[in-house]
């Protein structure tokens, strides 16, 4: 029995291979050494569950749909449709630059809006949401984290399945574990209407996939192609306030008309393959009617399938083109150190830089790790804000007067690395206007946190942040 318990444990360190060629940062790669060679059995065990960050996937790629109508694999070319390129072409000499490098960076070209209406909580988000939904005519392609079976997520549910009924296609992907409380059995109604639903599954056995940590935390809406939902909210009646344990809800959704929803349209086909192996490749898919473009856009992808951390360096991008103001909203707060470098720089060139972080959570120790970071971000000169006055749940960077992003992904490490993620980054001095309007009555209802203050607040707490500080890279 010792003999065979030995060489089951020796087994286990068949995954070390596995974990270094996953090139993971040095001081995880050594964590999870550690717990494989030193935590006999329940290291590996962790390892299989949630350790691998990477996986690979076949993507739909379709920039200009063939002449076959089908989709195209391989990667992607960076051509924007003549409109776009006019467009930018107007724009001075730095946006044109800096637009150009974010595309780059995530390997998609520069895409154009009509429009971009700013939707401040669920109260301004659902009822638009529900009228679009109302008037589709096509189809309706619609991904969330979390889906609530409660109140809130059978009035959905009744919407999607009225516009199945009259005969709209009707797509919903959700990821199985932001709904793990989501009851299948209640889609009986959508599904009889025509409704197709899947999980997202990133776990199942079945299709050789293991990976319990890689979620999609993607929220998109498209409607016949041409409308799209883009931001932070799910659906569920915390949304809107209605969940007593959490209170007042504070969030940012973008509606969005124009070229750029082929390219949301494009990563919802993407997901919808990984999560089913069907096709999305016909031409009304991507095509919307033509409009008058006024702002350019850039759809920024962020997940476990895509090396090099494009979400990330956007997000630095964005950081670095600012030149007056950088405020951002992040529901979560655990940067890595790329971030944290490029937030201190920006603060030390003079930049106005200000981080709205939620204090209330539905993940308050995240907090306590997130103020471990509070120190060498006061020494720049950055102005750190916490909400209290409910949930702020919000993604929001502003960049000087003219951009702006708004999305899924929050300020941690695990939208950098193990989320897959969707954001939208935008260059328009209308929206970024009204946004700037919404984060500074925020601010006004935050506590603005004191250095001086913070760094006598008592030991018990700052050992506390410090011993929670090392799993940052696992949150």
């Amino acid at each position: 029995m010792k003999l065979f318990l030995l060489l089951s444990y020796l087994a286990t360190w068949a995954l070390i291979p596995h974990l270094l060629l996953l090139k993971k940062r040095p001081t995880a790669t050594l964590a999870w050494l550690w717990a494989i060679v030193f935590i006999p059995f329940l290291g590996a065990l962790a390892y299989a569950l949630a350790g691998t960050d990477r996986l690979k996937r076949r993507r739909l790629r379709r920039r200009k749909v063939v002449a076959t109508g089908g989709a195209r694999e391989g990667s992607p070319g960076l051509e924007a449709d003549p409109a776009t390129e006019a467009l930018v072409a107007t724009l001075p000499d730095r946006a044109r630059q800096f637009l150009r490098l974010v595309s780059r960076v995530n390997a998609l070209p520069i895409g154009a809006a009509s429009d971009v209406r700013v939707l401040r909580d669920a109260a301004a988000y659902y009822p638009a949401l529900a009228a679009r939904i109302a008037a589709a005519r096509h189809h309706i392609h619609f991904e969330v984290y979390i889906w609530q079976g409660d109140a809130t997520g059978e009035r959905f549910l009744a919407l999607l399945t009225a516009a199945a009924k009259r005969g709209v296609i009707v797509r919903l992907l959700v990821d199985e574990v932001g709904s793990r409380d989501f009851a299948e059995e209640s889609l009986a109604d959508f599904r009889a209407a025509g409704g197709r639903f899947s999980w997202f599954q990133s776990l199942d056995p079945r299709r050789n996939r293991f990976f319990l940590n890689l979620r999609n935390h993607r929220k998109l809406q498209i409607i016949d192609g041409a409308v799209a939902f883009v931001g932070g909210m799910n659906i569920g009646r915390e949304y809107e306030g209605l969940d007593p344990e959490l209170g007042a809800w504070r969030d940012v959704q973008v509606e969005v008309e124009g070229p750029v929803v082929a390219e949301l349209q494009s990563a919802f086909a993407d997901d919808w393959f990984f999560a089913t192996g069907e096709r999305i490749a016909a031409k009304r898919y991507f095509e919307a009617p033509p409009v008058t473009v006024r702002h350019a856009a850039q759809v920024v992808l962020g997940g476990p399938d895509l090396r090099y951390g494009p979400i990330g360096k956007s997000l630095v991008s964005v950081f670095n083109e600012a030149e007056r103001r950088l405020w951002i909203a992040t529901g979560y707060f655990v940067p890595n150190e790329i971030l944290l470098t490029a937030l201190a720089l920006a603060a030390s060139r003079g930049v106005d830089v200000r981080l709205l972080i939620s204090e209330a959570s539905d993940h308050p120790w995240l907090v306590r790790v997130g103020r471990s970071f509070y120190s060498e971000l006061f020494a720049a000169g950055v102005r750190i804000f916490e909400y209290s006055a409910g949930i702020n749940h919000a993604k929001v960077t502003l960049a000087d007067d003219d951009w702006a992003m708004v999305g899924s992904a929050n300020l941690d490490y695990r939208s950098l690395r193990l989320n897959f993620e969707l954001n939208l980054l935008f260059h328009s001095r209308e929206a970024t206007a009204t946004l700037a309007g919404i984060l500074e009555e925020d601010f006004a209802h935050a506590q603005e946190i004191d250095a001086a203050g913070f760094a006598k607040r008592p030991f018990r707490q700052k050992f506390l942040e410090a011993a929670l500080r090392p799993a940052a890279p696992m949150l």
